[in-house]
């Protein structure tokens, strides 16, 4: 990783790039609490070596709350993460829609594990301004429903691919061929993902310009997309929110975690595996 500071000033504010410097802010805020559930200690050395207007972020991201939206998520993929590597120390790990998120050094990575980081070329920009690549460590800028990238990503070992905070804004047709072409082309492993209730779509076209594309019910749909993706575990984004500090934001996260939400999804994408057998 880099020390030097990092200038971030031609980040337009409200662009792609924007969202995930405060998707960012937030993690390194949670990880300054007295008990952090996330504790993104790489989180918070990059937003100190950035030099960007964070007072502004965070004015409007309102830490205070949503600094557990984003932790509780990343906590419980980092978990199911470090289950998996724990399990398969040899595995290829895909990190789509990667944005600024530091998991591949916030986890401990067993140093056979190859990890691959895609985003969208301008947020891979970023991230090289941040982070070094190394010989186990390789990051991609594509469109993540672009099928070309796939093509540097080895095959042959167990794959764990991470999709977190990405598949809602794909069209359902290609969030369906992105599982294609993984399963095509990946022998084993597993496909860590959070979704969105069907009425997400059209709330969004109301409140956010439809920014929101794709929701699902009832995450044993995706069984019938293709015969070797089979749902491993599912739980709510909010599961956790007990660990919250803060006696009010905890009573309100309780309230809403009992609401049809989003989900985390943990499914495999071979027919034959269990979870826990490699």
């Amino acid at each position: 990783m880099t020390t030097a500071k990092v200038d971030f000033s031609s980040v337009e504010w409200g662009s792609v790039e924007w969202t995930n410097l405060v998707t960012l802010y937030l993690r390194a805020y949670e990880s300054r609490s007295r008990h952090p559930i996330l504790g993104d200690h790489a989180a918070a050395e990059a937003v100190d070596r950035i030099d960007y207007d964070f007072k502004r972020i965070h004015r409007n991201s309102l830490p205070a709350s949503n600094q557990y939206l984003v932790a509780l998520r990343a906590k419980q993929l980092d978990d199911w993460c470090a289950d998996f590597l724990g399990r398969h120390p040899d595995a290829v790990v895909l990190h789509l829609g990667c944005g600024l998120d530091g998991r591949a050094f916030r986890l401990d990575v067993p140093a056979s594990v190859l990890w691959f980081d895609l985003d969208q070329p301008g947020v891979i920009e970023l991230r090289r301004r941040l982070y070094d690549e190394t010989e186990r460590y390789r990051m991609i800028g594509a469109s993540v429903t672009d099928p070309a990238w796939l093509d540097q990503i080895p095959t042959g070992r167990p794959t764990l691919v991470v999709a977190e905070g990405l598949l809602m804004y794909v069209e359902g047709s290609e969030v369906r061929r992105l599982f294609e072409r993984l399963t095509d082309r990946f022998d084993h492993g597993e496909l860590m993902f959070d979704t969105l209730p069907p009425i997400a779509p059209k709330i969004s076209k109301i409140f956010t310009k439809g920014i929101t594309k794709w929701g699902i019910r009832d995450a044993c749909e995706i069984e019938t997309w293709n015969p070797r993706l089979r749902l491993l575990e599912q739980t709510s984004t909010l599961a956790g929110y007990e660990k919250i500090e803060s006696t009010p934001v905890r009573w309100i996260y309780k309230l809403v975690s009992a609401m049809p939400r989003s989900r985390l999804r943990r499914a495999e994408p071979l027919r034959i595996l269990s979870r826990g057998i490699g």
